[in-house]
């Protein structure tokens, strides 16, 4: 059985329950290096086999999960956050079912609420936005015409941004072509639930020097929303005068 494991983004203790509790079992970890913090394989027992797939190959992943079937080992796939963004799992996913392998997915924290956690900010605030949108900048890995920050910024929603902290000025250009004013408010937020967590806050006319001075060149999430500035209104979760099925109207 292969488990695919989204761990923290960062801090160790962010990892659920169950991913903990996969981890601790597994025969074979194989674990992202690149991103995943490497306090998590503490987790695991003393036997069990290590590989890290930062200098691994797709087909030397799965010759390692296909040797651990062999020997009716488990085998924990363990990826940063929710593996189901930017985690590039469809293509070992595929690979698993067309062999018959058996495997099963646990959620872990992604990195854009870690660092809405970090911010002590809510994304989506009444009034002000209801969408949230997770996206990345065009590099090597391209991004659609019809998906590029220029045409996702007319939403006027908060937008997190993966992958692209090294090309900031561009994301800003694109932001502001796309109809942000210069003056709206935007958080790099590197790192974040690690240990040395670093949070910037400033607009999109200021935000590229600001990372260019404190060095940030990766692992860090952008976001920008007017949610950054603003209150909002306030929810009708909690208003008197709002009633839904476990709470009726209060009268006065």
């Amino acid at each position: 059985m292969v488990h695919i494991v989204g761990a923290g983004s960062g801090d160790v203790e962010l990892i659920t329950v169950k991913g903990k509790r996969l981890l601790e079992n597994a025969d074979v970890v194989i674990y992202a290096g690149s991103l995943v913090n490497p306090d998590l394989l503490n987790f695991c027992k003393s036997t069990a086999k290590k590989y890290n797939s930062a200098t691994m190959t797709l087909d030397e992943v799965i010759q390692v999960i296909e040797q651990a079937e062999s020997e009716n080992l488990t085998t924990v796939r363990l990826h940063t956050g929710d593996p189901s963004i930017y985690g590039a799992i469809q293509e070992q996913m595929n690979i698993l079912t067309a062999k018959n392998i058996s495997f099963d997915v646990t959620p872990g924290v992604s990195s854009f609420l870690a660092a809405a956690a970090a911010l002590k900010q809510e994304y989506t605030l009444p009034g002000i936005t209801q969408t949230v949108i997770i996206t990345r900048y065009g590099g090597r890995t391209k991004v659609p015409e019809k998906e590029s920050l220029k045409s996702l910024a007319k939403h006027q929603s908060t937008i997190c941004i993966f992958l692209s902290i090294k090309m900031i000025s561009e994301v800003v250009d694109e932001l502001i072509d796309g109809g942000f004013s210069s003056d709206t408010p935007i958080a790099v937020v590197e790192k974040a639930s690690w240990a040395d967590e670093k949070i910037i806050r400033g607009t999109l006319e200021t935000i590229a020097d600001q990372v260019k001075a404190e060095e940030i060149d990766r692992t860090a999430m952008i976001i920008v929303s007017h949610c950054l500035n603003s209150h909002g209104e306030l929810s009708k979760l909690y208003s008197p005068d709002f009633s839904h099925m476990f709470r009726s109207r209060a009268e006065y």
